[in-house]
């Protein structure tokens, strides 16, 4: 089939229709607020508990309702916007975002707070997927450098800076900005997303043949599996009833969403996707990449809190340096992937990802700003590298009509190797830091010359405390033999890491060179 033509009458394969890319660019800004509210809560939850006079045990629900509700709504956005076209549910998702961004910021309970939270998720988690579907149908192939970098680092920069911004706002305002800085934007993205997207028509008779029990079987089994990655390692897995209950719920609402997957005449998701080998390879990566993109935004805050002390403002300085990083390298990433094999560049991002990792495996509890400043620009550079050509692998070749639903496919994937990175992250770190701090006891015996050296030269210091004092000085060598377990831990973790993102760049050996021509297109 031809090309439509431009207004200039040139294909427009060869041209990027500026109404068009404004509209985009507005999406993009959708997009950024919908990933940045995942994390920027996370640095200022001890604020929000005090004043809603919040449990710890609720006050965690404040990230995980947003993320059960976003995980949900992410594969099935592809179905939503077949049924009422991008425009329809772009508005309604940035609209719906934008409104309950304004009710959290007025939550006056911790009820509240959760129900708007879950919400927020549940209606701003359509901006993503669309977003990412809307650049591989309505721009032309050839233009995949320009428009592959903006949404590579959106989704990097936004959960990097995300704890940042709201350690910012909550230090120099008040934590009812966090979500209050979502209105403006949430706005000025609605009103554009109605009067401007028109890049296909709705299809109502969807409406007719929404597969309700899939729809129940999608919401049960990513709903519970997103609790139990959650929730798990904190309450000892299985060892908690809910976790087991919530298991249990998971395997059944999987087993329902993938019958009727399987067997519906139309299905809420569309898994044939996964036939196309670059699809499901790209969808492997994007797995990967949520494992180490997420897990160390978590085990960075982990060091710099628990060993050096650092509040939460210190600590969104310090991990600034990756964000920088992600958007001076942005442009160049871009123009690489014009002219580069993308499985080289992802190959090279993976090799620097692995090396930034294993440089941290030397981390001691005396490291600094300046002793991971070099491993953090390689991350930042690192992920780039690979935001940007692992969305072309995995879209840029499927043809327009399959995109949507993909598009959902791939994200969750993304947000899925997240939690799943966390989970295991957070059980490792527990199982490693009670074999290390058994490995120092042994070491440090009090039978042994350098443990009473130690002992004797701190009761000297403790000396004031009369009978104290040696109390005091075991509790101090107690206390230093946990802290270098934690540190010990943590660089098991990044080997961990290491080994993982050198294995992925194995993989690409299984991946096929996008043709330079293909994909893209008009999504009409």
């Amino acid at each position: 089939m031809a090309a439509p033509a431009t207004a200039g009458g040139a294909p427009a394969q060869d041209q990027i229709d500026p109404r068009r890319l404004i509209t985009f660019l507005l999406m993009v800004l959708g997009m950024f607020m919908a990933i940045l509210d995942i994390q920027i809560v996370s640095a200022s939850l001890p604020e929000i508990q005090a004043g809603l006079a919040a449990s710890g045990d609720e006050i965690q629900w404040i990230q995980t309702s947003y993320l059960i509700a976003e995980v949900i709504m992410i594969p099935l956005s592809g179905y939503l916007s077949r049924m009422l076209s991008t425009r329809w549910v772009f508005t309604i998702s940035a609209g719906g975002f934008t409104l309950m961004s304004l009710l959290c910021g007025l939550s006056t309970s911790i009820g509240e707070m959760i129900l708007w939270r879950s919400l927020q998720g549940f209606l701003g988690g359509a901006m993503i997927p669309t977003v990412f579907a809307c650049a591989y149908t309505i721009f032309p192939r050839s233009k995949m450098h320009i428009v592959s970098p903006m949404i590579g680092l959106v989704a990097t920069l936004a959960p990097t800076i995300g704890p940042t911004l709201g350690g910012y706002l909550t230090e120099f305002l008040s934590w009812h900005w966090l979500f209050f800085i979502n209105i403006i934007p949430g706005i000025i993205v609605t009103v554009a997303a109605f009067t401007l997207i028109d890049f296909d028509k709705p299809d109502l008779s969807l409406l007719n043949k929404f597969d309700w029990w899939g729809f129940l079987g999608l919401a049960l089994f990513l709903g519970a599996m997103e609790y139990v990655l959650e929730e798990g390692a904190g309450d000892d897995w299985f060892a908690d009833h809910v976790i087991v209950i919530m298991t249990a719920v998971m395997v059944v609402g999987g087993f329902l969403f993938f019958w009727r997957a399987f067997t519906a005449d139309e299905p809420i998701v569309r898994l044939d996707a996964f036939a196309d080998r670059n699809f499901a390879m790209g969808s492997l990566f994007s797995f990967g990449l949520g494992i180490g993109l997420y897990g160390l935004i978590y085990i960075f805050p982990v060091y710099l809190s628990a060993v050096r002390g650092y509040n939460s403002l210190q600590i969104g300085e310090t991990m600034m340096v990756s964000g920088i990083a992600m958007f001076l390298t942005a442009p160049i990433a871009g123009r690489f992937s014009q002219t580069s094999d993308p499985r080289i560049m992802m190959g090279i991002g993976f090799v620097m990802f692995s090396l930034s990792c294993w440089m941290m495996t030397g981390l001691t509890e005396d490291w600094d700003y300046w002793e991971i400043f070099v491993p953090q620009i390689l991350r930042g550079v690192s992920l780039m590298l690979c935001m940007v050509p692992v969305s072309n692998i995995a879209l840029g070749m499927l043809p327009p009509d399959k995109v949507k639903n993909a598009s959902g496919l791939f994200n969750l994937t993304r947000n899925l190797g997240g939690a799943v990175g966390l989970a295991l992250i957070n059980t490792i770190l527990t199982n490693r830091q009670d074999f290390h701090f058994a490995r120092l006891a042994e070491g440090v015996s009090v039978t042994s010359d350098a443990a009473q050296k130690a002992i004797g030269m701190l009761e000297q210091a403790y000396s004031t405390l009369g009978d104290a004092a040696h109390t005091a000085a075991l509790s101090t060598i107690t206390s230093m033999a946990k802290l270098q377990a934690v540190v010990m831990s943590l660089s098991d973790i990044f080997l961990i890491l290491a080994v993982l993102f050198l294995s992925l760049g194995g993989l690409l050996f299984f991946v096929d060179k996008p043709a330079a021509g293909g994909g893209g297109g008009d999504a009409h």
